[in-house]
Order: structure tokens, then C-alpha cells, then sequence
């Protein structure tokens, strides 16, 4: 956690900081054996994210993010839910002190939400219509990271908005104002989805759209960022779950691989994302019983006629029948 104070979101006007003033090695912060600098701030705002010190980096995702960073690169994480997209770009952050604001492209946001709007204020005791920009303008005018969250589940208004900035020089008109934005030198622009822009083929992300290829085209850097090794998750959730039995932890992760091999070959809907088997980890420690919590953080969440095989996964790593088991139902 950082020690900065919470404040009201319009009290500063501006960051902290004009610029990055110093570089870190990869090498020592992010422990990837390469020789590189990435631009970072000595001193930290409000808008920069709270350090997670136990959080474990994927090297690949972590240099295609550090590149978005150091080189004004353009960077889409796509992967699974549950993978740590949106936090794997927030912990970077954290480490190089860069103010990094999430916006989530569900169907409520406008593109007047974007770009701004006119909003009436009192000015000398008198009501005056003044316009107001949104988070994209004032982003864009600061050394600020700005990632869009669920990326491929954006309205097409909001899209399109969206593609005026995607280049690298990408200026931001503002009809309304007759004003033309250029973006800060320090601005860098992040997105992280659930498909790779060409629709929902697996029906697990409904809500989710194809997206315009000249759009996805302006993407610099597309990462993939999926279920890791079972001995990085297992050290990931070990982390989110001190005090676990470091066997019981490797169960919970061969369970996970089972019901994400049986999504694969199309036996089950549901799957097991890292965040679930955290949360059954930390359900466990609760409740001192891990087919019980299995049963709470997962097994309630599939689909019943699901749950019997979902319970057999259970089964083979534990040696414990679950009342959902056929054996159980029995």
C-alpha cells in the first residue's frame, strides 16, 4: 500500500510531476535478465496504483507493457478473465510511480463520458454553461497511463473516439471547442480484452463485439496473457494466501487445470480463472474445509447439469466425494 493521501478527484488539476525524472533497470525491479531502462517518477501521486509487493510478473506481458511505457508504444493485453491483465499494467505502474487511470468500456459509457460534456456552474453567484473535458482530454494532456478495460465490450461511438488517440502523434479534436488536443510527450495508452478483436467465438464473453480492423491495426503491441505454469501460480496464490499448506495450494491449482482442460475440449462452460482459485484459497482459510469452499467459490457458479463432472475434477485430486458427485447424489 502507498502512504498517499486520499483527496477529492478534482483538487489537483494536474500530476505531481511534469515528467518521468529518473530510470529504473528491469533487471533490479522487475527481476527479467535484460539490459533496459524504463522512465519513471521519483515521487508518487494519487493516481498512481497501490504497490502489490508479493505480486509475481509474467516476463513476456511485463516487457510488452514496459516497451508501451519507455517507447510510446500502443499495448492491448488480451487473455482469459481472472489472468491479471488489468492489474499486471497497474503493478508496473506502481513501480515506476506513472499515474494510470482504468476506464471500464461497459455499455453505460458515452462518448460524451469520454470526451466531455456542458455542465451548468455558479460563477459570481450566477448559473453559466461552461463545458466540462472528460477523462480523455485531461489524460492526454498529462504524463498519465491511461488503460481501457474491457476493450472489445466498447460501444462503436465510444470506439471510434477512442481511434482518433490510438496513433502515436494521434491529436484529439474537440468539435464542440474548436480546440485540437496534442497529446503530452509522457501520455501512454493501454487497452486489455477478453478476445483479440474479432468477436466472442468461444461464448464464454457475451457482450463482447469484433472490433474495426483499422482499429486493431493501430495496436503497436498485442500480448497474450493466459493460465500460467502451475509452479508460478501455485508461488502467485501462496502469496494471496499466506499460511497455506503448500500442497494443498498445488491441489487447488491441478483442480483449476482440469476444469480449464475440460473448457477446452467443450465438456464444461465454466472455467477456473487465478482469481478464482485465490479466492478458494482464501475461502479455505475461513472456512477449514476445501471442499466445502470449492463448492462456494466455484461449483455453485456452473451450470447444474455441469456440476457432477466439475465435482469428479474435485474428486480425483482430493479423494473426497462432494454431495454434487455422482457417487454423492448416490
Amino acid at each position: 500500500m502507498t502512504d498517499i493521501q486520499n483527496i477529492q478527484p478534482d483538487s489537483r488539476a494536474t500530476t505531481v510531476l511534469e515528467a518521468p525524472d529518473r530510470e529504473v533497470s528491469v533487471r533490479e525491479v522487475f527481476g527479467i535478465d535484460i539490459d533496459m531502462k524504463v522512465p519513471a517518477f521519483s515521487e508518487a501521486d494519487e493516481r498512481v496504483p497501490d504497490l502489490d509487493p508479493s505480486y509475481v510478473f509474467d516476463p513476456d506481458t511485463t516487457l510488452a507493457i514496459l516497451a508501451g511505457f519507455a517507447f510510446n508504444r500502443r499495448v492491448m493485453v488480451q487473455g482469459y478473465h481472472g489472468t491479471g491483465k488489468s492489474t499486471h499494467i497497474e503493478q508496473v505502474a506502481a513501480r515506476l510511480n506513472w499515474p494510470c487511470i482504468r476506464i471500464n468500456l461497459d455499455a453505460h459509457i458515452s462518448r460524451i463520458d469520454l470526451i466531455g460534456r456542458d455542465a451548468i456552474v455558479l460563477r459570481d453567484g450566477l448559473q453559466v454553461t461552461e463545458f466540462r473535458e472528460g477523462l480523455l482530454p485531461w489524460a492526454l494532456q498529462t504524463p498519465t497511463a491511461l488503460v481501457f478495460d474491457e476493450y472489445d465490450a466498447g460501444r462503436p461511438d465510444v470506439m471510434f473516439v477512442i481511434q482518433r488517440v490510438l496513433e502515436t502523434e494521434g491529436k484529439l479534436t474537440l468539435l464542440d471547442q474548436n480546440r485540437v488536443i496534442r497529446p503530452n510527450k509522457w501520455f501512454r495508452l493501454f487497452a486489455t480484452a477478453n478476445t483479440v478483436g474479432l468477436g466472442d467465438t468461444s461464448g464464454l464473453y457475451h457482450g463482447t463485439q469484433a472490433i474495426n480492423q483499422g482499429q486493431m491495426d493501430r495496436w503497436n503491441i498485442v500480448v497474450g496473457l493466459n493460465y500460467l505454469a502451475q509452479d508460478v501460480e501455485c508461488q502467485i496464490v501462496q502469496s494471496k494466501a499466506e499460511g497455506m499448506d503448500p500442497k494443498l495450494v498445488a491441489d487447488m491449482v491441478k483442480v483449476a487445470d482440469l476444469t480449464r482442460q475440460g473448457f477446452i475440449n467443450g465438456d464444461i462452460s465454466t472455467v477456473m480463472s487465478p482469481r478464482t482459485v485465490i479466492t478458494w484459497a482464501q475461502n479455505t482459510a475461513i472456512f477449514k474445509d476445501p471442499g466445502f469452499a470449492f463448492r462456494l467459490s466455484f461449483l455453485n457458479k456452473c451450470d447444474e447439469t455441469e456440476r457432477m463432472l466439475v465435482a469428479e475434477y474435485y474428486q480425483r485430486v482430493f479423494g473426497t466425494e462432494l454431495p454434487e458427485s455422482v457417487v454423492g447424489k448416490g
